[in-house]
């Protein structure tokens, strides 16, 4: 990506990051009337975009920070292709929850949240992104929390699994610090001569920290827990940004790669569809969707060389059009009915044609279908998969387990849209008399949906976007054609094998009651552990205090009446008492003794 910038200008444009403009026009945002609120978020969102996309690569506002060397704005290819999408999906946003009656208090915390992700992606160093991964983990929380409800209750929960994340990876970026002598990234002067998180225990800190921001498969659960319980505005803000930049985040830690990285990106791809096909709560399919797609997103990060990264940020940036685009269109049909379950919805196709028409593009760029964007991103990750681990182009059969993994789980996304669609537009009529999206609502999914097509069909407009070129033979070591005759036969292969299973498993499914996950044995588990801790705690203390309390009453009972005591110890009788004074030299005698005993211990310790 070429940009020509002045001097003067590009001075400009570096005297402080987008994030921090961002979080002062968030407050603003916040504190101004609905609409002229929104209004700014939404020019600030559009300002914010070409800023990011004209400002020339480099380190600028090299600082220190609590007495370490730091880069507070670093500009990349991989940071320019977050700050694009971040700001292009943040003006769609903005204007779907004006539309959706969203209140300026929330609209300002989600631009918080799209600021402090700003922060963590344009960071220079481990200290910096760290510091905005935390703003970020408590700005989302806030936004959950917003809501009320049973949004508070879902929000300490995913404020617990992000904490915990938080910690591990600065403890990775600890020792890391230890091995290397400074907290700059490679890529910035000063950094070291070796990127990435120290390996050993560092990487795998690290690894599990940053997976639970991307949804490791037992670190998922916070995903489906959360997503679905905010404003229906909140969870298109949600679904875009902490994710992604944990995909940045596991990009930065390792930029070489990682074979168990990838190959855990495979199994979420087939985990998170397969669970999504469960669901009937849209959101909450749409939630284990993200997982499976982020899955991609991991393979290829994981995967390591030039090809299979671009493929990862590419389906970062596509992701985040789709995504945000379904989210959307579920956002209608609940603002519309009310409703959330699948089950109790049907025929809407007829009375929501733009809704549906923006879910049916937005379903088959999230499954990949040919001339959607989805097809391009996903299409650039599996040949990453077969290049890398295969020798050269394998015959039909010869497939590495990772590409199996990531075809697989295309099939299961396929099935699961094939369902939602199925339920929600085109299965009977449930007797909803409802209009369809709102002019504003309409602006929003027509345009997200045309970027859908348009990446879709023009790839060289994304390709331009990726940080490694994908067509040029010196970069990639296997040049990448989007549409071959292979890859399409692919694609629609994968569409009607998703049609075909849908079939089968429909009446089944149809029976099924709510799937556990994971969380239905440790979320009882933390609770009753947690309360039984507390429990524990809090009765020590009680008998402790108890006890304590007697000695001390005791001592007094003794020391205001102590001939009782010697009494009670049958010695002496009230007729004949024992005398308990004691002359001034042996209470002398008796105080040395004790301060030589007490000496004596204090010099054998």
């Amino acid at each position: 990506m070429t940009t020509v910038l002045t001097t003067a200008s590009a001075g400009a444009l570096t005297m402080v990051p987008p994030g921090v403009v961002l979080l002062a026009v968030a407050i603003l945002v916040a504190l101004l009337p609905r609409r002229a609120g929104h209004a700014l978020g939404v020019a600030a969102s559009a300002v914010t975009l070409a800023w990011v996309w004209t400002i020339p690569s480099g380190a600028y506002l090299q600082t220190q920070f609590l007495g370490f060397e730091a880069v507070l704005f670093n500009v990349d290819e991989f940071s320019r292709l977050m700050g694009i999408i971040f700001a292009l999906i943040g003006i769609v946003a903005v204007g779907y929850s004006y539309a959706s009656e969203a209140e300026s208090t929330q609209t300002g915390i989600a631009l918080s949240y799209v600021a402090t992700s700003f922060g963590a992606v344009f960071a220079g160093d481990w200290l910096t992104l760290l510091f905005f991964w935390e703003l970020m983990a408590v700005t989302s929380t806030l936004l959950v929390w917003h809501y009320k409800g049973k949004a508070i209750r879902a929000g300490y929960r995913y404020a617990i699994f992000h904490g915990i994340g938080g910690t591990l990876l600065m403890a990775a970026i600890l020792q890391t610090y230890v091995d290397k002598g400074t907290f700059l990234f490679a890529s910035v002067p000063g950094g070291p001569e070796i990127a990435g998180i120290t390996a050993g225990l560092p990487a795998a800190l690290a690894a599990i920290g940053i997976g639970v921001n991307v949804g490791f498969i037992g670190l998922h659960t916070w995903l489906p827990d959360t997503y679905p319980r905010p404003h229906i505005a909140a969870s298109v803000f949600l679904c875009v940004f902490t994710t992604k930049t944990g995909v940045y985040g596991m990009y930065r830690a390792f930029p070489e790669g990682s074979l168990a990285i990838a190959y855990m990106g495979g199994g979420m791809a087939i985990f998170g569809a397969t669970y999504a096909l469960f669901q009937n709560d849209m959101r909450r399919l749409l939630s284990y969707h993200i997982q499976s797609q982020v899955g991609y997103m991991i393979a290829g990060v994981g995967i390591g060389t030039a090809l299979s990264q671009a493929g990862a940020f590419a389906h970062v940036f596509n992701h985040i059009l789709y995504k945000g685009l379904l989210f959307m269109t579920a956002g209608v049909i609940i603002y519309r009915t009310g409703e959330e379950n699948l089950k109790k919805l049907g025929g809407l196709a007829r009375q929501m044609p733009i809704t549906a028409a923006s879910f049916t593009v937005a379903a088959l760029s999230i499954a990949g279908f040919p001339y959607f964007n989805g097809f391009v991103s996903k299409g650039i990750i599996i040949d990453g998969a077969h290049y890398t681990f295969g020798e050269g182009p394998l015959p039909i059969g010869e497939f590495h387990t990772l590409e199996w993994l990531l075809l697989l789980g295309g099939i299961g996304t396929f099935m699961s849209f094939i369902k939602f669609g199925y339920y929600a537009f085109f299965h009977g009529d449930s007797g909803w008399e409802v209009e369809d999206a709102n002019r504003g609502q309409s602006m929003a999914m027509v345009t997200v949906a045309v970027l859908c097509v348009f990446y879709g069909v023009s790839d060289a407009s994304l390709f331009a976007l990726l940080p490694f070129d994908v067509t040029d033979p010196a970069v990639v070591d296997e040049v990448y054609t989007t549409y071959t005759v292979p890859h399409i036969i692919e694609g629609v292969i994968l569409g009607v094998l998703g049609l075909i299973g849908f079939a089968l498993v429909k009446k089944p499914l149809s029976k099924l009651g709510r799937v556990p996950d994971v969380d239905a044995i440790y979320n009882p588990a933390m609770f009753y552990g947690g309360r039984g801790l507390v429990v524990g705690v809090t009765e020590l203390w009680a008998g402790v205090d108890r006890v304590v309390m007697r000695t001390i009453a005791r001592l007094k009972q003794a020391g205001s009446n102590p001939q009782a005591v010697v009494q009670r110890l049958g010695v002496g009788s009230p007729e004949n008492p024992i005398p308990l004074r004691a002359g001034i030299g042996r209470s002398i005698f008796v105080l040395t003794a004790l301060v030589a005993v007490a000496l004596t211990v204090l010099l054998l310790v």
